[in-house]
């Protein structure tokens, strides 16, 4: 296969991809509308499936082409980090069994496949040879692991969200173990009712909820308990790869620059980014944090990754500058 044919499929995976994920992002929303029709949700998690198998070709007909892994350029870095968020939304949705995960994940993915296929001027879309100072062994270590743990971070924060509009104008919620893996997927166990326990389990929407004011308490309880948890869960997962990437950067720096740390832009919001999860994490394990104080910081955490990642290739210029959009 040559290199045109491998930029033509890269092309028709890209508008797919794009094309999936609008798909998929309605859904969710519609699913969330129409919560007594399950099978919407369903075509939702199908979509977001598809699409990530649309990425996943899009990436190694990218590595084909360029013979090394697609993570030189803000394009191929952003359909990586789209990837990792649609890995990361498919293991929530498994462990959540909520249609809300979706409804927040699913725009953010499609943003970022928005960004790389319209914002991006041809010349950064294109594939090429690395430039020597990404011509390391160190090029998979520290950028792909950075970047999946901005996925794991990224699906945790927004799950955060979720929980912070379910309980919008609510007392927050006394939640039983979350931060030490419990509760969320045993809540049922503790309901007498057969019909109402189905349903919190099922994570659906019945007539009998509908119909009782304490069972729609319960459920808002239960959904608050498993998006806690889950974010919980998630967050845990990105910060030790956050950090793994961080100290294979300072190597990688080290050999490159002659120094392990040069307060580069870059490195610096990613320090700031480590220490705001590593405040939740702290305050989960030994504050006993539950709810919405760590949801609150998880959000801010979410704005503090898109800063690390892209904020400062618009406001800043440094050793990172190969990502750098409008200047060299």
């Amino acid at each position: 296969m040559n290199t045109n044919q491998l930029v033509n499929i890269q092309v028709l995976l890209d508008n797919v991809t794009f094309a999936v994920l609008m798909l998929a992002t309605a859904l969710y929303w519609l699913s969330v509308a129409f919560r007594r029709i399950p099978l919407i949700h369903e075509l939702g998690t199908g979509a977001s499936a598809v699409a990530a198998l649309t990425t996943s070709g899009l990436l190694l007909a990218r590595w084909i082409e360029t013979g090394h892994f697609p993570v030189s350029n803000l394009y191929e870095s952003m359909f990586f980090l789209c990837w990792c968020v649609l890995v990361m939304h498919l293991a929530a949705e498994r462990f959540a069994h909520q249609r809300l995960v979706g409804a927040f994940t699913m725009p953010v993915a499609l943003g970022m496949a928005a960004f790389s296929s319209f914002a991006l001027p041809a010349a950064m879309k294109a594939g090429g040879p690395l430039v020597p100072a990404l011509k390391s062994n160190w090029l998979m270590m520290h950028v792909s692991v950075m970047i999946f743990s901005y996925g794991g971070l990224m699906v945790g924060s927004l799950v955060s969200i979720a929980y912070l509009v379910v309980t919008w104008g609510k007392k927050d919620l006394e939640l039983r173990g979350s931060s030490i893996g419990a509760g969320a997927f045993q809540r049922s166990e503790a309901i007498d009712s057969p019909a109402l326990s189905f349903a919190l389990s099922d994570g659906g929407t019945t007539a009998t909820l509908a119909a009782n004011p304490v069972a729609q308490g319960l459920r808002r309880s239960d959904l608050a308990e498993t998006l806690d948890n889950v974010s919980y869960r998630l967050i845990g997962l990105g910060f030790p790869l956050l950090t793994v990437g961080l100290i294979a950067g300072a190597v990688w720096a080290n050999e490159a620059w002659g120094s392990y740390w040069s307060w580069d832009p870059k490195e610096t919001w990613s320090l700031i980014t480590w220490f705001i999860f590593a405040a939740y994490l702290h305050a989960r394990l030994t504050r006993g944090w539950q709810g919405k104080r760590p949801a609150i910081l998880a959000t801010v955490g979410f704005f503090s990754v898109w800063v690390t990642y892209l904020g400062v290739n618009f406001l800043a210029t440094g050793l990172h500058s190969y990502g750098w959009l409008f200047g060299k």
